[in-house]
């Protein structure tokens, strides 16, 4: 097998091999946001335009979610301008999708003028070539999925370094930022009610007061994501620890959090209905009912809405527990709160047991007439609804109008009285005061 001669190669040879090797070279101007494809073979012959503005070159390239051809939310494209700015010799791997197959490509820069002018040389690595990376980063992403974005910060030097979004690339990204201009064009991605409390926990000043080196905080919010979805993240501070204590060095971590945040939603939800819910006949509690009052009151002095409570009572229902028993006075308990829900469905009202046989009603936009006609129309259906073996029933009804200057002991006495006055007038009656 015979070797190379080393001492063949001059500067210009090895110069003139690494153009003939490049599958794609390119040169671009920062400041003028200018590029020109000077070579272009293989996937970059009708991938790469011939020449164009540098940042739609920057987008195109990298700014897309990983293995896949889809652009990111345009209110992520406000960090574009700041991706394509290189200090010395750069290098990573892209993957770039043609026709819905991902290729893989290595990419160069080599700055020729600094901050202004650069060399890109891409090349395409053939498959088998990184397999094994392609394994080992699965096996990371495998761990670390949850985590979509991070940085490392210093504070003195409000700055920004080793960014990385794992959903556009696997490597870390080339941005020259200060932390105090990422704090200004991340804000929008932030759910407008979680905004002040972002500002708060973002603050130099918080961070060098509330972190003590090695220590570690963190805050749920919601924050688009670069599809252009709100979703809830955990972000998390950690300082560093170093030997000087005037350092302020921290990592900044993005964690998706949102599947299980919606599930401890959703599982909070459930606790709060059944915490507020009647289990017998699932219509509110007596003291989620009390809350509703409360807020009908509000609602009329503040806004001088329209709103009528009534309370229902069953005329003699000790007699169907004496008689038929307990069981048979439950199913007649639920039976009974079917018709009212059922009477109210098309209403905006809000129905709940106040105890025993005694069943509240708060009607929002209804005054003291149109109380008083529902109350008579649900009292007739009541009356002529058959309930199982015990036959048909009746119901007692007091009605009152709520007051703007009202308590909530002046509304709910008012509408005793006047289920007092209907018990007290025969029952099977509605009464109003």
């Amino acid at each position: 097998m015979s070797s190379i001669n080393i001492d063949n190669y001059s500067y210009e040879e090895a110069i003139k091999f690494i153009g003939s090797s490049a599958d794609c070279i390119i040169i671009a101007d920062d400041e003028t946001d200018r590029y020109k494809a000077i070579k272009k073979d293989g996937l970059f012959a009708d991938y790469i335009d011939n020449e164009g503005d540098y940042i739609e070159l920057v987008r195109k390239l990298w700014y897309h979610f990983n293995n896949s051809s889809d652009d990111i939310t345009e209110d992520y494209h406000v960090f574009i301008p700041n991706e394509g700015r290189f200090h010395g010799k750069y290098s990573k791997r892209v993957n770039i999708v043609e026709n819905d197959i991902t290729h893989v490509v290595q990419m160069s820069v080599y700055p020729i003028e600094p901050n202004s002018t650069y060399l890109f040389m891409l090349d395409e690595i053939d498959n088998e070539m990184f397999v094994n990376d392609e394994l080992t980063v699965q096996k990371v992403n495998t761990i670390q999925n949850t985590y979509l974005f991070s940085m490392y910060i210093d504070l003195v030097q409000d700055t920004t370094s080793s960014i990385s979004v794992t959903e556009i690339s696997d490597d870390v990204m080339q941005q020259e930022i200060k932390y105090s201009e990422w704090r200004n064009m991340i804000i929008n991605m932030i759910w407008p009610d979680d905004q002040p409390l972002f500002l708060e926990r973002t603050a130099p000043e918080y961070l060098k007061k509330n972190l003590a080196p090695g220590r570690t905080t963190s805050f749920d919010c919601l924050m688009m994501n670069l599809e252009g979805k709100y979703i809830w993240v955990k972000l998390i501070f950690s300082r560093s620890e170093t030997n000087n204590e005037d350092d302020f060095r921290f990592v900044f971590m993005v964690q998706n959090i949102h599947e299980n945040s919606i599930e401890l939603l959703e599982t909070m939800k459930k606790y709060e209905q059944l915490a507020s819910r009647d289990s017998l006949t699932n219509v509110f509690n007596h003291g989620r009912m009390e809350t509703e009052i409360r807020n009908a009151l509000k609602d009329k002095c503040t806004k001088n809405r329209e709103v009528s409570l009534m309370i229902l009572d069953i005329d003699f229902f000790k007699h169907v527990n004496d008689k038929f028993g307990h069981s048979t006075g439950d199913v007649t308990l639920v039976q009974f709160t079917k018709i009212i829900s059922d009477y109210m469905h098309d209403l905006n009202a809000v129905i709940g047991r106040w105890g025993g046989e005694e069943f509240v009603v708060v009607c929002y936009d209804t005054g003291s007439e149109k109380a008083n006609a529902l109350a008579e129309g649900l009292r007739r259906t009541i009356s002529e609804e058959s309930f199982g073996k015990i036959g048909q029933i009746t119901c007692s009804i007091g009605v009152t109008t709520i007051n703007s200057d009202d308590t909530f002991d002046d509304a709910f006495n008012r509408m005793d009285r006047a289920l007092y006055n209907a018990k007290s007038s025969g029952r099977n009656c509605v009464k109003s005061v």
